[in-house]
Parts: C-alpha cells; structure tokens; sequence
C-alpha cells in the first residue's frame, strides 16, 4: 500500500483555529493519484473527532497541488489548545499518512 507521503510532501500552518495544508506532487504524473486521494471524507476520517469543522480541498492544477482547509482543526487555536504539538505543521505532516487510491 502506497501513503501520500510517497507521492507527496506538504507545507503547513495555522492561524487562529484554522490549518491550511498544502499537497504538492513530487512529480506532475503523481497529481492524479493526490486529487483522487485527497478528499473531505478521507481527511474527516484520518482526524476524526480532532477536526471540529469542515474540510475544503482546492485544486491547483497549474502547480500539481491541492490545498485542504480545517476549519476548527486546532481544538481552539494553537495557542489556547490542551492537544500536544498541535499546530498546522504537525497536521500537515499527518495527513501524509493518507492511502493513495491508484489513478484511474
């Protein structure tokens, strides 16, 4: 089984109660297999009750990436949250750890 993390690497971060988590191809043939992988429920469910608000994924095509939004991911903000080591750039990494669906 593939994960994300052999297709992919992330950039992260957080602002208040929101993570924005950047999914870049390592290669433009990998792009598919992130847009078919990466979806709201995936994410719902890799997080599960941690994420308190919805997920938004867009599509950058023109730099083979997506960008998925938390939305009440940090269980009050970085800095008001009693979770250890959870800001943006811990979630971003995790989120490697997603299944890559093959592309079709």
């Amino acid at each position: 089984m593939r994960l994300l993390r052999d297709v992919a690497y992330v950039r992260s971060g957080d602002k208040g109660d929101t993570v924005t988590i950047g999914v870049i191809a390592r290669t433009p043939g990998d792009y598919r297999s992130i847009v078919d992988s990466v979806d709201e429920q995936a994410v719902q469910e890799l997080f599960g009750d941690w994420l308190k608000g919805r997920v938004d994924i867009y599509r950058m095509d023109n730099i083979h990436a997506v960008v998925v939004v938390l939305n009440h991911g940090l269980g009050g903000g970085a800095t008001r949250t009693l979770r250890l080591d959870q800001t943006g750039k811990s979630l971003g990494n995790a989120i490697l750890r997603l299944s890559v669906k093959a592309a079709v």
